[in-house]
């Protein structure tokens, strides 16, 4: 881009560099594309490479200069968020086109910030204005290796432990230099610190993330900003914390069941403390009917109290004095099983003959009574989401299960660990026909997956699309000669593709 404008060859003079002049990097922010997100994402991201690998740039404008670049992003990364987390029928490569932008932009603002930060700690005589912009620099360095593991996490990436060690590298700097805890001013609306932006990061990427759908773990990151305050945070050990960190180790956050051995200065311990309590009053009040709490910053993100509601039951539930224990235990296995994903891939599968499913193979590593854990390889087709609806045929079997997929981790070579909650060992896919309309619907049209155990007496549970069901729906169905009548019940669950329902079955004659 440089090379097209002239500019190639100025990066090794001290003086002509394009961004040293105020008015020349207004001009290049000014033509920064308005209408194309990616192309000027793109540009800026040339831009923190040009900075990052020269060596001449003045000290006194590196900051300046950098703040203005990530301030002309963030209109253009906030739509494109809002796109990756809303938009329904993504497809993967438009998905991963998002992605790639959202975590190339961090990944390269983070180095060009510690390429800042090093440049400044090496300073002989450091100008005032120098040193007075150091503790917002680490606050905005931190933000943006947080970003990076956001985006990560999005991926069911576990988190590089490197970046932890970059993390606590900073946190470390300004702890030295006695700014950790000053609060500045960097943009958010409100003031932050070092210690307090590294708070933020460490309680997000410690709630279980392997359990959301990415939308859900921004509105989680929202929530828990809000009562960032209400976390007790510390430098000491204290026997009730959940999670520790030792910012002298490139290690991601521990549960304090690993405890340290020795006590030092460079630890950090929190626990929910009085957040666990204004968090369960928050949601008893939408579960009274209660509108979105208007001093909840969502950012223009489209959210429903339902939709809140269920991330506060997920973040109550792993941030509880008491965390969670694992219900059942877990055996090592190492079982082939053949897989249909989705609902439509089900139904075709479970009615059509063997020889024309469409089937993926996955690896059984642990079973238990409630599951059990698949792994998937990274050469497989399009990995599945948190949420997905699977039917599973162990290797050399004939029933089929259903589960839904719980938990996600991306290992470092690309493989797919995942965790499946079984919802019935025995599944059979059904032609529905609905009795509320004025004529029946041809046989076949409608089709559900009639989960044969695992029900209360008297009922049954399926799974169907969206559009089909209705609370005062009534349906009708045959399997081996014998009509059924089926009266909904309740709602169990939902996502973007499915609705699973109890339903009172009952005997046509």
């Amino acid at each position: 881009m440089l090379r097209k404008m002239g500019l190639g060859g100025l990066f090794g003079q001290k003086t002509d560099h394009p961004l040293a002049d105020a008015k020349d990097v207004r001009r290049i922010l000014a033509e920064l594309p308005t209408d194309n997100a990616f192309k000027a994402l793109d540009e800026i991201i040339d831009w923190f490479g040009y900075l990052i690998d020269n060596h001449h740039f003045p000290a006194e404008r590196f900051y300046e200069v950098l703040v203005q670049f990530e301030g002309a992003a963030q209109p253009h990364l906030q739509r494109l968020s809002r796109e990756y987390l809303q938009s329904a029928r993504l497809s993967r490569a438009e998905e991963r086109r998002l992605w790639s932008i959202h975590h190339g932009f961090w990944t390269m603002l983070a180095l060009t910030y510690e390429r800042c930060l090093k440049v400044s700690l090496a300073v002989e005589r450091p100008s005032d204005a120098l040193r007075q912009g150091l503790p917002a620099l680490c606050v905005r360095l931190i933000s943006a290796l947080g970003g990076i593991l956001k985006w990560e996490r999005f991926q069911y990436g576990s988190g590089d432990n490197a970046l932890w060690g970059r993390l606590g590298w900073v946190v470390q700097q300004a702890s030295k230099a006695k700014f950790a805890e000053q609060p500045v001013l960097v943009g958010r609306g409100k003031p932050s610190s070092v210690e307090q932006e590294f708070k933020r990061v460490m309680i997000f990427q410690s709630a279980a993330l392997d359990a959301l759908r990415p939308l859900d773990m921004e509105l989680a990151e929202i929530l828990l900003a809000h009562f960032l305050g209400h976390f007790y945070y510390t430098g000491k050990a204290v026997h009730d914390c959940i999670y520790w960190v030792d910012l002298a180790l490139a290690y991601r956050p521990q549960r304090l069941a690993i405890f340290p051995t020795k006590a030092e200065n460079s630890q950090r311990f929190f626990k929910a403390g009085d957040a666990y309590e204004v968090m369960q009053q928050m949601l008893r009040d939408l579960e009274r009917g209660g509108k979105l709490p208007e001093e909840l910053a969502l950012g223009g993100l489209q959210c429903t109290p339902l939709m809140l509601i269920g991330v506060l039951r997920h973040l109550l539930n792993y941030f509880s004095p008491t965390p969670p224990l694992r219900q059942h235990d877990r055996h090592r296995v190492m079982h082939k099983m053949t897989l249909l994903d989705g609902l439509p891939a089900i139904t075709k599968g479970l009615l059509g003959p063997p020889e024309v499913r469409e089937v993926d193979s996955w690896f059984v590593e642990n079973v238990s009574r409630g599951g059990f854990g698949a792994l998937l390889k990274a050469a497989a087709s399009d990995p599945p989401r948190i949420g997905g609806l699977l039917a599973m045929q162990p290797e050399g079997g004939e029933n089929w299960l259903l589960g839904i997929i719980r938990r996600c981790r991306r290992e470092s070579d690309g493989e797919l660990r995942v965790g499946i909650e079984i919802l019935a060992r025995r599944v059979v896919a059904v032609g529905l026909r609905s009795c509320n309309t004025p004529s029946y619907v041809v046989a076949g049209k409608l089709h559900g997956l009639l989960l044969r155990d695992g029900n209360a007496e008297g009922e049954v549970r399926l799974v169907l699309q969206q559009a089909g069901f209705a609370p005062r729906d009534t349906l009708e169905y045959s399997l081996d000669g014998q009509k059924y009548l089926l009266s909904p019940l309740i709602l169990v669950e939902q996502s973007p593709d499915y609705v699973l329902a109890r339903y009172r079955q009952s005997v046509l004659a």
